[in-house]
């Protein structure tokens, strides 16, 4: 992201290829932050991305195109979005206009129509980025597209949100997403490399670099910020290298990079509910305590916990659904840090359980199949008749009443809607407590069969009709 101090250093802090790149000096304001102080002046000293920076890659053909492509910049905080829209927009040669959609409206945006108008008048192309698109709404959004249509002016977004969700398909459909990643270890270490030769800083030591580097969380900014103010300190201890006690005592608690609302949020209870499902209890309880270290709700988790158990357990082990709501229950008596341990029990009861799907999935089929049907009448037999009129409409007439048959089960009768054709939405697994489920639905389904091809009413008769619902 950033360029290194100064030319003498420059040989030792770039890639072999770069080494003999002439970098122009740092900024020239010696209070500026120190993440602007050595953000990149070209393309070739950014540090990471280069999944679309490489030769051949998305972002490396758009700045040779003769037009710059409108584009959104999709990515984390403090990965280079806004330095990466400016360097390709100095790269053209076009005139670039920036907002902010914190602080811009509507006005602003057709100031920036007007001006691009003016330049274009003059033969001069126009580029348009927005930081923080999201944060505009639909009709904002909207005063773009006639202008990216007709080639007014190029247009790039920068977004830490998904952008499925948070910009207005017309303008996606218009505009190439570029998904930025967080920055790589190495990456974040050559950034250290050149703000030390910047600031003159003393050394880390190898567990502080780490601990620094974790710190950061794959953001170039935070890294920069903190080390800013870690060095400062170091000089006025007068410090020969910066050690971990250092660090704490500079940095403080340490919080992930962490977004509740969040696409990294949904990554990340995904990943937890992924290892729930696939038997890996060490990965579970991994992804269980990045949330919970990154601020979700415990609540929250205790809710998705009672999911799984319905979801990927199911009957397989029932035990599974009355342990996540204990879980919950425990929780709710004992607050945080105790109750998480209930929590925390019960992701690791799911991991290690027998898995099923099918009720999940008969669920879903049976909602399915209500919704496309038509709402068939409840056969006669199977009304309830608490009244003297309802059992001369013929209610509850021919019902056989199950307990009074053999094995507490009438062989041959039919439950669903009459003139309804036979489904199975409930397919057992032949794991844990679903395999012999799946016993004993074979052998009652084998008995419905026999019973219904011959023609017979059962081994008991008819039974006695069901008493009268209260």
């Amino acid at each position: 992201m950033t360029a290194p101090a100064s030319d003498a250093a420059q040989a030792s802090l770039l890639p072999p290829d770069e080494g003999t790149a002439a970098l122009p000096p740092p900024a020239r304001d010696p209070n500026a932050p120190l993440a602007e102080r050595l953000r990149p002046r070209t393309l070739a000293q950014v540090v990471g991305q280069q999944h679309l920076l490489s030769p051949g890659r998305p972002l490396a053909l758009a700045a040779a195109a003769p037009r710059l492509p409108s584009m959104i910049l999709w990515g984390p905080p403090g990965v280079g979005k806004t330095t990466l829209a400016r360097l390709l927009a100095a790269g053209s040669g076009a005139q670039l206009i920036v907002l902010s959609a914190v602080l811009a409206g509507v006005k602003e945006i057709r100031e920036a129509v007007e001006q691009a108008r003016a330049w274009r008048a003059q033969g001069r192309a126009t580029i348009v980025f927005v930081d923080e698109v999201h944060r505009f709404n639909k009709a904002q959004q909207d005063a773009f597209l006639p202008h990216v249509e007709s080639g007014l002016f190029s247009f790039i977004g920068a977004t830490t949100e998904n952008p499925s969700f948070e910009v207005n398909s017309a303008l996606l459909s218009r505009a190439a997403v570029h998904v930025l990643e967080p920055l790589e270890a190495d990456d974040l270490r050559e950034l250290l490399g050149r703000a030390q030769v910047l600031l003159g800083a003393p050394p880390l030591a190898a567990a502080a670099a780490e601990r620094l580097l974790a710190h950061a969380d794959g953001d170039a900014r935070r890294l920069l910020n903190a080390y800013e103010n870690v060095a400062a300190a170091a000089k006025a201890e007068g410090v020969a290298e910066i050690a971990e006690p250092l660090l704490e005592r500079t940095l403080g608690q340490m919080h992930r990079r962490y977004d509740k609302g969040g696409d990294f949020f949904y990554d990340t209870i995904s990943a937890l509910h992924k290892s729930v499902r696939g038997s890996d209890p060490d990965a579970a309880l991994y992804w269980f305590a990045r949330m919970l270290d990154g601020g979700a709700d415990p609540r929250y988790l205790a809710r998705r916990i009672v999911r799984m158990a319905c979801e990927d357990v199911g009957l397989a082990d029932p035990r599974a659904l009355r342990l996540a709501l204990d879980a919950a229950e425990v929780y709710e008596r004992l607050g945080s840090p105790e109750g998480e341990l209930a929590l925390a029990e019960a992701v690791v009861y799911l991991a290690v359980a027998a898995k099923s799907n099918a009720v999940y999935t008969a669920w879903n089929a049976a909602r399915a199949h209500v919704r496309e049907d038509s709402s068939r009448p409840v056969p006669a037999r199977l009304r309830n008749a608490p009244t003297r009129l309802m059992k001369s409409l013929g209610h509850g007439a021919g019902y056989r009443y199950a307990h009074d048959e053999a094995g507490a089960f009438a062989a041959g009768e039919r439950y669903l809607p009459d003139g309804m054709a036979d489904v199975t939405f409930y397919e057992p697994t032949d794991r844990g407590l679903e395999a012999r489920i799946a016993e004993k639905l074979a052998r009652l389904r084998e008995a419905n069969r026999a019973v219904r091809e011959g023609g017979a009413s059962g081994e008991g008769g008819v039974g006695g009709e069901r008493p009268a619902e209260p």
